[in-house]
């Protein structure tokens, strides 16, 4: 009769489970491998470097904060995308109607494919921006806000495709 009980609660135990992640996301049970493409850059101001900068990010937090395995296509779990935009514009215009600021927006739209749970697939779009002083040439600062917006493109992915949110 114990040996019965051992074995029915091993059963019920074992039998549905969910990955957790240190960050707090969930990864599907029995996944093991991710893939992320390489974001196509389709804004017109968009540069294959950006787009490679950003695709980078995310594999880099993906790899981080989940125990998959990055694989070049077809993971359990799936990204594939675009830059889709990449704007500056000026912010904080000062009395003598110049810009103290200019901000740089970049928006990426995504896909996100589950093999083992098809549907929670989604699509979903996502823009980050940061702001640099109007004395600067963008040229100058470009790669240091490209980075620092492609690790907030990533964590607002993370989140909205396996944290939950």
């Amino acid at each position: 009769m114990k040996l019965l009980a051992f074995l029915l609660s091993c059963a019920v135990f074992t039998s549905c489970a969910v990955h957790y992640s240190a960050s707090g996301g969930s990864v599907p049970a029995g996944a093991k491998t991710i893939s992320v493409e390489v974001l196509d850059a389709r804004a017109p101001l968009c540069t294959p470097q950006t787009a490679q900068t950003i695709t980078e990010a995310l594999r880099d937090l993906m790899q981080s904060q989940t125990p998959l395995t990055l694989t070049g296509s077809g993971g359990d779990i799936a990204y594939s995308g675009a830059v889709t935009g990449y704007d500056v514009q000026p912010v904080a215009i000062q009395a003598n109607e110049t810009a103290a600021l200019n901000r740089l927006t970049i928006t990426v739209s995504l896909h996100y494919a589950n093999k083992l749970e098809p549907k929670t697939d989604t699509d979903l779009s996502v823009s980050r921006f940061a702001d640099y002083s109007s004395d600067q040439d963008l040229s100058a600062v470009e790669d240091g806000l490209v980075r620092d917006i492609g690790k907030q493109l990533a964590q607002d992915i993370f989140d909205r495709t396996l944290g939950n949110w």
